[in-house]
């Protein structure tokens, strides 16, 4: 009875920890992310990152994607990728400043990126922003790893 009391725990915690390495994040027509911030325990391996588009503006209006790189990166990142076009996702095509993306999408849509924290380092200094031309002003936040 005892065996069969600390497996049921065991198992009933695995979803807890797998939410740990995960996060939804929403942006919204309004050019806004819900979070400005996301924590990443330095146990993940890999963080998975929802973006759910919950305007209904369409993506060549008022499209939304999640980029990570490094903070001193975004900004020139985020410019460059105007000139690449949406096909490009408005990032520079195998940019080396670019560690995790989503593709543009618009409202309504959904989208998923898995991050792989082996190419991050815990003291590093990371921003995860919208490369929408002109978005990345409003829609950017801090990506923490604890």
């Amino acid at each position: 009875m005892r065996k069969a009391a600390l497996a049921f725990l065991a198992f009933s915690a695995l979803p807890a920890f797998a939410d740990e390495c995960a996060t939804t994040l929403e942006a919204t027509d309004a050019m806004q992310f819900n979070k400005t911030v996301i924590a990443v325990p330095a146990s993940c391996k890999r963080f998975d990152v929802t973006l759910k588009h919950v305007g209904k503006m369409p993506k060549n209006t008022m499209g939304h994607n999640w980029v990570l790189s490094k903070t001193d990166d975004y900004q020139a990142l985020a410019m460059a990728g105007a000139q690449a076009g949406l096909a490009n996702n408005y990032l520079p095509k195998d940019d080396a400043r670019v560690l995790a993306f989503t593709p543009i999408i618009g409202g309504g849509e959904q989208t998923q990126v898995s991050v792989d924290m082996s190419k991050l380092t815990k003291q590093g200094d990371y921003t995860f922003f919208c490369s929408f031309p002109g978005h990345f002003a409003l829609m950017h936040g801090k990506f923490v790893i604890n």
